[in-house]
């Protein structure tokens, strides 16, 4: 009798009851944010290990990059909130999970968890194992709103995207600690590469902000919203007039917020110093050329790309002191952490990280080295896919 051929790795990874694994990510939208990220990149992930793959969601500009990274795009309004809508979703889903036999859903947000899990539970026949991220806190003030959140823990295996994450999940829900992956966001090294950039490509990015020979670049990169602390940075450098820079506001956001931005910019004699890009999809270059960079939200971030962007591209990083960003930036050696929404310590550190330009280049050597020993998105996708093996080790009646 012939010999069955010796499988690689890959192939025994992708192997469920003799057919190739079959993964079903649901979420609300394929537009800009972490989640969304996450999502795409996982999608590249599970076509290197031969699985077939599904991404659910009501559509975004993302559509064709998930397509392109190997999945089958399923549009579905699974992001609607209504118990009507959630049932009607949870019907859909539990079509597609019977006529594919979908071995694992993996759920990113709340709505779409709720529809996937019932999907799971009431409206499919095959055996499917469901498993959640969770990427962020939510809002748990009231016992309504915990119970709401408690469809991300309903599965055997929770994905919490940080230590900070997981030590909430086990203090506010009770969840078991040994039933939580952590697995940290990462970075692509080969596209945060501050070697891509020559002296004359940074040379036009500076250009184009119209920076003086020696004029420091500070740029924060993230969504226009109030509790990313922007306002709180404004109020930072409105003290620091005395020295040369100007920042660099990367990233879109909610008109009437840009609007009350632009107001304070103006009000405090900033309008040539700060400017606001917009959306900018060459983040990693912008943050090559910059000098400092800032994560300053007010309210703790779950994780905070932000962070490991910019020291993968050697630009230490001013942060807030609480939630991930505890985890990312080791304070003194790849940046600096401050309390939230202290304008005033703000400002002085950013004074500080002026002072000393070799300083900053030695912290932007050091930065790079801590994200490509912790934070590649190579390492966060083997920790995600630990947890898919770990629900397949088991029947799913168990």
């Amino acid at each position: 009798m012939a010999e069955r051929p010796q499988l690689t790795k890959v192939e025994e990874n992708a192997l469920v009851d003799g057919h190739r694994l079959r993964v079903m990510q649901v979420l609300p939208a394929l537009g800009d944010g972490g989640v969304e990220r996450s999502t795409l990149e996982m999608a590249g992930y599970l076509s290197r290990q031969n699985a077939e793959h599904w991404v659910v969601s009501g559509g975004g500009r993302l559509v064709p990059d998930v397509v392109a990274a190997g999945a089958q795009a399923v549009e579905l309004p699974v992001g609607e909130k209504s118990p009507l809508a959630i049932i009607a979703n949870a019907r859909a889903l539990g079509r597609l999970i019977d006529a594919h036999k979908i071995d694992v859903v993996h759920a990113r947000s709340r709505a779409p968890a709720w529809a996937a899990w019932l999907a799971c539970r009431w409206f499919s026949y095959h055996p499917t194992r469901y498993l959640t991220t969770f990427h962020g806190v939510y809002s748990h003030g009231s016992a309504l709103k915990r119970a709401y959140n408690r469809v991300m823990l309903k599965g055997r295996v929770v994905i919490a995207n940080s230590r900070f994450i997981k030590n909430h999940i086990v203090s506010v829900y009770g969840y078991p600690d040994n039933q939580i992956i952590v697995a940290p966001r990462g970075i692509e090294p080969a596209l945060f590469e501050p070697a891509l950039y020559s002296c004359e490509f940074r040379q036009r990015i500076r250009a184009e902000f119209q920076l003086h020979e020696a004029e420091p670049m500070l740029i924060i990169v993230g969504r226009l919203t109030g509790w990313k602390g922007h306002s709180v940075l404004v109020e930072a450098l409105e003290r620091l007039k005395d020295l040369p820079w100007k920042l660099v506001v990367a990233g879109g956001g909610d008109a009437d917020f840009v609007q009350n931005l632009k107001r304070q910019i103006t009000v405090a004699g900033l309008s040539d110093r700060i400017i606001l890009t917009g959306s900018r999809k060459d983040v990693p270059a912008l943050l090559a050329v910059a000098d400092l960079a800032y994560s300053t939200s007010t309210r703790p971030e779950a994780f905070g790309r932000a962070s490991i962007e910019a020291q993968a591209m050697e630009t230490p990083i001013i942060a807030t002191d609480h939630g991930g960003s505890r985890e990312t930036v080791i304070p003194g050696v790849t940046g600096w952490l401050v309390a939230p929404s202290d304008s005033l310590a703000l400002s002085a550190v950013t004074r500080e990280a002026l002072s000393d330009p070799a300083r900053l280049k030695r912290m932007g050597l050091e930065g790079r080295a801590n994200v490509l020993a912790h934070f590649t998105t190579e390492r966060m996708l083997e920790a995600e896919f630990s947890a898919y093996r770990r629900l397949l080790a088991k029947p799913v009646s168990s």
